[in-house]
């Protein structure tokens, strides 16, 4: 009987040498996998482009998912802004001024970023018409360029250089998966591939006394006294943002329409006269009015004392309208544009093309 022949085994260094080549080949694979998946599901749409659509937007994170709306060459006008000017629906503003609208307004968005977005749109887009909705940051001394937020300032360079490879960490992969089960049938997109989402609650679940506890709290604190007690011709000369928002208008094409509007913040949140925040934000407005009349844009104020911003049934907190004033807000853009003045006092124009 013959007996069965052994294998010996490999010496301990061979078989480290074996283990570490074997180690470092199924790294390698696995990272050119994820690369090529990545590459191939392109989540942030870095192949967008005029003739090229955006893909599907499977993240609910705007700075990373609002470039490629810009580069798709698919709109020609957009609304920028805060979450102020999130629920002002692109169908509206096409109904009321025609062109085909973005919503690229994001949520916290510093004036820096704002800028950012618009000139990747302005590069990529013919454009028609733009909006801006103008908050307090851009009346600030000192707006911060970043917040929390994280901000992919690759992603916003021309062409996004290394793209393919910046887009390799968990979460290019995790909104790579996402975009393949959407081309699956298998998950929705997070929001209309014109950057409309509606971010506030249902209406349903509206609650007037919760809203109420809500636009209390959010205004406390707001009367910057660093500037009490300055003149607003001193205030006025100390907004850095509004000199960058007037080089953006200087630099659209001929016959753009271009809109400027301080949104309705609740009359809570808004600066009372006499106080720091009441001298800012009427100086503010004062630069912003001479900015649109020499830049042929149309300059809306709803940031002020109306029937709309004193009555809370409107609000959700002291920032956040709810979606009915959205549509009033529209059609108050298309009446100013118009000429018409608010015979209910919901807007004031300060300054006509």
């Amino acid at each position: 009987m013959s007996s069965i022949p052994t294998i010996p085994a490999p010496e301990p260094a061979r078989a480290w040498r074996l283990f570490g080549r074997d180690f470092v080949a199924t790294g390698l694979a696995l990272g050119l996998a994820a690369v090529a998946f990545v590459a191939l599901l392109d989540p942030y749409g870095l192949r967008a482009g005029p003739g090229r659509a955006a893909g599907p937007i499977m993240d609910r994170n705007q700075r990373f998912m609002y470039p490629q709306i810009a580069r798709s060459g698919a709109f020609d006008a957009a609304v920028f802004g805060t979450s102020t000017a999130r629920l002002l629906d692109p169908a509206d503003l096409e109904r009321a001024f025609g062109g085909r609208f973005a919503n690229l307004a994001v949520n916290a968005a510093t004036p820096d970023e704002q800028e950012r977005l618009a000139a990747l749109f302005l590069a990529a887009n013919p454009v028609r018409s733009v909006l801006f909705g103008l908050d307090a940051t851009w009346c600030a001394e000192t707006p911060p360029a970043r917040t929390a937020h994280p901000f992919p300032d690759w992603l916003y360079r021309p062409g996004a250089p290394w793209g393919p490879l910046h887009q390799v960490n968990l979460q290019g992969l995790a909104i790579a998966g996402r975009v393949a089960l959407h081309r699956l049938h298998l998950m929705p997109a997070r929001m209309r591939g014109d950057g409309y989402a509606v971010f506030t609650p249902p209406e349903a679940a509206y609650d007037p006394a919760r809203a109420r506890a809500h636009i209390r709290a959010g205004t406390r604190g707001e009367d910057g006294a660093e500037h009490r007690g300055a003149a607003p011709e001193a205030l006025g000369a100390a907004m850095p943002a509004l000199d960058r928002l007037d080089a953006v208008l200087a630099a659209l094409p001929g016959g753009t329409r271009a809109i400027l509007a301080f949104m309705p913040v609740h009359v809570a949140a808004q600066g009372a006269p006499g106080t720091a925040q009441g001298r800012r934000e009427a100086a503010c407005k004062a630069r912003a009015a001479a900015i649109g009349a020499a830049r042929g844009a149309l300059v809306v104020d709803f940031r002020i004392p109306s029937p709309v911003t004193r009555t809370d049934e409107n609000y959700w907190d002291a920032l956040h309208y709810r979606l009915p004033v959205a549509a009033r807000i529209v059609a108050a853009l298309k009446s100013a544009a118009a000429g018409a003045e608010a015979p209910d006092g919901f807007y004031r124009v300060l300054a006509r093309p």
